[in-house]
């Protein structure tokens, strides 16, 4: 058995019954924990899911707060809970350690973890990061963050196995004793900060990814964003930077048009050319060399790395081409959730944008990105709560070309209907979804589905 039983009759309290609650529960089941279940809405599961809870012996609060608070080993709350909840501070006040869904996992599984996180470009890097260790043989799962709970693999891991893990700040917010071989920030801005009040909090969630990291473990920065280097002197790991404009003692940088990279003894080893990379925009030249740096200082040989950047085109919901209509291209970008990610994907563009924005206010401010519509972005559909927000925010920089309509089939029809040849339709909302669908992918999926009821 590769699992570490140590939840075995511990009374633990699991909050937020999401993918990574769901997979919490699977894996104290499989732990033969006492288990409590709890979350806000009363029909949060599947009938089949209610079924096995109840012959588990389970308690389910749906839609109610347990009366036994102090009771409790240890809470487990999912990303989306704040760990301010009046009756979560109750049991973690009276003895329950607060842990989230991947310091479970880290606790309960073996396994080699890379943890990658950072603002923007977590779920490409992630992604191709995952890609290149699977090319390179190793047995690997592609965890996290990016969609498939990190519990629901850690629980069968073996010693062998690596887990390339997107890891959010909500995420890294609860750990503990989480200890990742490489870890990579990619870059800071400000984000999310409905939940962590100030930038300030934002960024120290960020870099505990590092903190229970050695000498003997790496970390991988971004040396060209100086938030985020600032931090290199407080690991313990050896730090390893990646720069898309300056050449490096070590690390991965661009060369001569080539991405190389620099060896702890300073020797130069090739890579690719730039121009062979097929995901577009600097931003993801800025990923291509991250997980250079992660994959090379794990272990894995150039030839390898180059194989999968010479075929690797990206993930859905990400600068996704969705085709052509009429002489307009259409790009779905709804994983662009802040006004950072957005504006790299407008950088992205070479044509005429006309843009679809709007979503959840997480308390972004959207005057650096309106800026970027000059010269860039001839009409704005804006969509969501924050649609009056980025409207103010756009007149008082001098933008005026910018419409309010009530939903993503409007949105579409509407940019359909004052597109010109050689034009692009693109969805980078600078917001998350939350207030009009259940995730960016099911908005970035409704996107598509407009789009392709226009080819007909």
């Amino acid at each position: 058995m590769s699992k570490k039983n140590v939840f075995k009759d511990k009374k633990v309290l699991v909050v937020g019954m999401g993918r990574s609650g769901i997979a919490a529960a699977d894996a104290l089941m499989d732990q033969e924990a006492e288990i409590c279940l709890q979350d806000s809405k009363e029909d949060c599961v599947s009938g089949e899911l209610m079924k096995k809870y109840e012959e588990y012996g389970a308690k389910c609060c749906f839609g109610c707060i347990p009366d036994d608070l102090d009771t409790y080993d240890a809470v487990v709350i999912s990303p989306g809970v704040p760990k301010e909840l009046g009756f979560v501070r109750q049991a973690v006040s009276s003895g329950a350690e607060l842990l989230g869904e991947l310091e479970l996992a880290y606790r309960i599984g073996k396994g080699n973890y890379v943890a990658i996180t950072g603002t923007n470009g977590k779920t490409t890097t992630t992604t191709l990061v995952g890609e290149i260790f699977r090319a390179s043989g190793r047995k690997t799962e592609i965890v996290g963050n990016i969609g498939t709970a990190v519990a629901s693999k850690a629980i069968d891991a073996t010693d062998e196995e690596w887990l390339i893990t997107e890891t959010s700040s909500f995420q890294l917010d609860t750990i503990r004793d989480f200890r990742p071989k490489v870890s990579a920030i990619l870059n800071l801005a400000p984000d999310h900060l409905d939940r962590h009040k100030t930038y300030e909090n934002y960024i120290a969630a960020k870099a505990r990814i590092f903190e229970n990291q050695t000498k003997e473990d790496f970390l991988i920065l971004n040396h060209d964003d100086e938030e985020t280097m600032k931090l290199a002197k407080a690991s313990n790991a050896v730090v390893i930077p990646f720069s898309r404009v300056l050449e490096l003692e070590i690390g991965a940088y661009v060369k001569d048009g080539k991405i190389v990279i620099r060896d702890l003894t300073e020797k130069m080893h090739e890579v690719c050319e730039v121009s062979e990379l097929l995901i577009p925009g600097t931003h993801n030249l800025e990923n291509a060399l991250a997980a250079v740096a992660v994959s090379f200082f794990a272990g894995i040989g150039t030839d390898v790395i180059a194989g999968v950047l010479r075929t690797f085109k990206g993930v859905e919901h990400r600068i996704e081409d969705c085709g052509m209509v009429n002489g307009v291209k259409y790009v779905n970008d709804s994983k662009g959730t802040n006004p950072d990610a957005a504006i790299k994907a407008i950088q992205a563009m070479k044509e005429n944008i006309i843009l679809i924005a709007g979503g959840y206010d997480k308390g972004s401010d959207f005057t650096e990105f309106v800026n970027m519509f000059r010269g860039r972005v001839k009409h704005v559909f804006l969509i969501g709560k924050t649609a009056v927000k980025i409207k103010d925010t756009a007149e008082k920089q001098g933008f005026t070309e910018t419409t309010i309509v009530k939903d993503m089939d409007a949105c579409v029809s509407e940019a359909a209907r004052i597109a010109k040849e050689g034009d692009v339709v693109l969805l980078s909302p600078a917001c998350a979804s939350w207030d009009m669908y259940q995730s960016y992918e099911k908005r970035g999926e409704h996107f598509k589905a407009c789009v392709e009821e226009l080819k007909k």
